[in-house]
C-alpha cells in the first residue's frame, strides 16, 4: 500500500480522527507494516504491550483465557480496527490473544512514535486527553446503568 492509503486508513481510526495531514504522515511514516499468515498469532494475552496495531487487511480473532482454561472468543476485528489503544499512552498488558483468521496486514504503531507526535503537536495531546476523558465518562455512565442489576 502507498503512504497515501495508510494515511487514509489512519484517518478512519477514531483516536486519530481530527489529526491533520502532517500529523497523520508522521504516524504512518514512522509505523511499520507487517504481514501475518492465516493462523499466526500477533500477540498473546497478558504480554506487555509497547505498541498498538491498526488492521490494514484481513480478519483477526481476539480470544481470552476462559475460567475453564479454554480460550474464549471475544470477537473478530477487521480493517480499521485499533488493537491495544491504551499501549500508545502507557505500559499495559494485552487483554486478549490476537490470531489471524486469514492472511492479514497490520500496521505497528510504537508508543515512542505516538509520544513523539504528542510532544511535537501539543494540540494532539489535548485532543487525546479529551477523548480519554469522554470514554471514561461513557464507561461510568454504562456502569451506572447496570447498578440496578447488581443491587
Amino acid at each position: 500500500m502507498a503512504l497515501h492509503d495508510d494515511i487514509r486508513l489512519f484517518a478512519s481510526v477514531p483516536i486519530f480522527q481530527g489529526l491533520n495531514e502532517d500529523q497523520l504522515r508522521l504516524l504512518t511514516f514512522g509505523a511499520e507494516r507487517r504481514a501475518l499468515l492465516s493462523g499466526m498469532t500477533l500477540f498473546r494475552e497478558k504480554s506487555p504491550a509497547e505498541c498498538a496495531y491498526v488492521i490494514a487487511s484481513g480478519q483477526i480473532e481476539l480470544t481470552s483465557q476462559g475460567k475453564n482454561g479454554k480460550p474464549r472468543s471475544e470477537g473478530v476485528v477487521g480493517p480499521g480496527a485499533l488493537l491495544s489503544e491504551l499501549a500508545l499512552i502507557t505500559l499495559v498488558e494485552r487483554k486478549y490473544t490476537a490470531q489471524a483468521l486469514e492472511d492479514c496486514e497490520v500496521i505497528r504503531v510504537p508508543r515512542t512514535l505516538f509520544q513523539r507526535l504528542i510532544e511535537e503537536y501539543p494540540d494532539v495531546a489535548r485532543m487525546v486527553e479529551e477523548r480519554i476523558t469522554r470514554n471514561i465518562s461513557e464507561l461510568v455512565d454504562q456502569l451506572g446503568a447496570l447498578r440496578s442489576y447488581f443491587g
